[in-house]
């Protein structure tokens, strides 16, 4: 897929988000895009996948299949998990057995079955999740483009992600990926695209040896001065675990202090 010479901007008269953007992503590559809140990555992925349209330029090439799950699933819809799973394989043109035995399956590997017959507005933010990264792969896509796709989901979902990414790289597909989690620590091989100032610019890819894992044990009380200060220095929290733990890093998928040293 080519994004060629891509532009963008929600209104006529309005700032340019993206200008001038010429990348492209061949079949059987992942692409990790990375950039600070409001540089436009959001907007890149969903040019990629389709959603919006470019004020400037083409999308050339782009996969006949495309699975798109954006940072925050759209919840607020009349349906439960298992009518919105079979009705989003009626538009994949998936027959009626494929669609029970592809639902089934991906109800299995995200841990959705007690939630079948759930209400989509009901669901937690994680589990919600869940079901946007189920309604992606239900058709194995040419393009996955996930936006923050880890965000609220517990230690299993978060692990199968990476599965998920390879399996479509097996198949020949493309994978588009944001994270500010530091999760993209597990895909060593992927390029990476850095979003600034309207411009997309390749970045070198780290390589193993550029990235060390680090588990850090701090007492309860210190632990929120020591996440604050790693996160000041450049570093990436990936889990947080215990009592005294941020909000944003506790939850049943929280597991360990850990940190990504770069």
């Amino acid at each position: 897929m080519w994004l060629e010479d891509i532009g963008l901007r929600y209104h006529r008269r309005g700032p340019w988000v993206l200008r001038q953007v010429t990348a492209r992503v061949a079949a059987g590559e992942a692409v990790v895009v990375r950039g600070r809140n409001g540089a436009g990555k959001s907007t890149l992925l969903q040019l990629a996948a389709g959603v919006l349209r470019p004020s400037r330029g083409r999308v050339l090439d782009r996969p006949a299949v495309v699975g798109w799950v954006p940072e925050r699933f759209p919840a607020d819809q009349p349906f439960t998990v298992d009518g919105y799973l079979a009705a989003m394989a009626r538009i994949a043109s998936l027959s009626p057995a494929t669609t029970e035995r592809t639902v089934q399956r991906w109800v299995d590997r995200l841990g959705l079955g007690p939630f079948r017959t759930v209400r989509l507005a009901q669901l937690s933010k994680g589990t919600a999740q869940k079901v946007g990264l189920a309604q992606a792969v239900l058709r194995p896509p040419g393009l996955l483009v996930l936006d923050e796709p880890w965000e609220g989901l517990d230690a299993a979902a978060r692990e199968l992600v990476p599965q998920v990414i390879d399996e479509v790289l097996a198949d020949g597909g493309s994978v588009l990926v944001s994270d500010h989690r530091g999760e993209t620590v597990r895909l060593p091989g992927a390029r990476e695209w850095s979003v600034a100032d309207g411009a997309v610019v390749e970045r070198a890819p780290s390589g193993e040896a550029a990235v060390a894992v680090v588990e850090l044990e701090v007492p309860v009380g210190q632990l929120p001065t020591t996440v604050a200060r790693l996160r000041a220095e450049g570093h990436h929290i990936l889990r947080v675990r215990g009592p005294g733990a941020p909000p944003e890093a506790t939850g049943p998928g929280a597991e360990s202090a850990s940190e990504v040293a770069r």
